[in-house]
């Protein structure tokens, strides 16, 4: 009974003022010490707040902000530099790229970047690849010096990035055109397209296929990059967003923004283990080193941790249309 009352509390559907007076105070105290119990070790979080704009760096055992750097316009995705020095934060509106120090959290530079949207190094950290969304773009960076190699006109809306094990091809979904494009690396050129279904968005590859979020629709769709074909689907909910392969590599995590869940899929089998209902459109997550799995909660201005063991979901208030986020361990003690 408490943990569905702390539970609705957390979402925000059961009012403190529906509460019987003498029952008021029982989710403060039993969330403070279920917070003390299982966030005692937590790691920090950066979340990037998309219309604040801000980033912030929140203490998980307190829910208050360590650090906010304040951008200029609209961040959306941020990426860990090879070598884990250096946190790089695409201001798409501002034309910039924010360099962060992980650790302390310090600024260490600004570049100016054509609309970076989403980003990601190739597995060798040869190259920088950058999808433009609202450009219609994607750039080719060196990634020693950020020298622009290659810019190609991409498509309506080119939303997120995968590379296949060798670097040598980038693929990244067109939001507006309802495919998939091939990248060669090698060669700068697009080497081909294939029609995948209604506003495709996160992309990985997984075991010499591609999986790719149709957010027009309820699945994911699995997609064999040899005959272009999509092979089956995985059905998770309205709004099939992102998935993210777990650190340890026992499971895939799939988020639908419009019916909210986070779904567990096998990664032998591509099935469904478990569905999540995580009220409030999440949308990227982030592994922590005790095994949590965070997510932003787009329209719910708040990030949520998820305990894969129990279920238990806790939400901490951020700013306003959370989007990037990426956990930070702490140094050891």
């Amino acid at each position: 009974m408490i943990s569905k009352l702390i539970r609705r509390y957390e979402v925000g559907t059961a009012p403190m003022t529906q509460m019987p007076d003498k029952r008021r105070l029982l989710p403060f105290m039993v969330l403070c010490l279920l917070g003390f119990v299982t966030t005692a070790r937590a790691d920090f979080v950066y979340v990037l707040n998309s219309t604040d704009p801000s980033i912030v760096k929140i203490d998980p055992r307190t829910g208050e902000e360590v650090i906010r750097i304040d951008s200029l316009r609209e961040v959306h995705h941020l990426v860990l530099a090879p070598g884990g020095k250096e946190l790089l934060i695409a201001d798409s509106a501002a034309n910039e790229i924010l360099f962060v120090e992980p650790g302390s959290g310090t600024v260490l530079r600004r570049e100016r970047i054509s609309n970076p949207y989403h980003l990601d190094f190739s597995p060798d950290g040869r190259l920088l690849v950058i999808a433009s969304l609202r450009r219609g773009q994607v750039d080719i960076y060196d990634a020693n010096g950020l020298k622009l190699l290659e810019r190609m006109r991409a498509g309506n809306k080119p939303s997120h990035i995968a590379f296949s094990p060798d670097s040598r091809f980038a693929f990244v979904t067109i939001q507006g055109d309802g495919t998939v494009i091939a990248i060669d690396l090698q060669e700068r050129r697009i080497a081909w397209r294939a029609n995948v279904g209604s506003e495709p968005a996160g992309i990985i590859w997984h075991r010499n296929k591609l999986i790719v979020g149709i957010m027009g629709r309820d699945y994911f769709a699995v997609l064999n990059p040899d005959t272009r074909e999509i092979e089956r689907t995985i059905r998770v909910g309205r709004g099939a967003h992102t998935i993210f392969p777990a650190p340890d590599g026992k499971t895939l995590w799939a988020t639908s923004r419009v019916q909210s869940r986070i779904a567990e899929i096998d990664p032998e089998s591509l099935e469904v283990r478990r569905i999540h209902e995580v009220p409030g459109g999440p949308d990227c997550i982030a592994f922590a080193p005790d095994g949590a799995v965070w997510t932003t909660l787009r329209w719910a201005g708040r990030i949520a941790r998820l305990d894969p063991a129990s279920g238990e979901v806790s939400t901490i208030r951020v700013g306003r249309s959370p989007h990037g986020i990426f956990v930070q361990p702490r140094p050891a003690q």
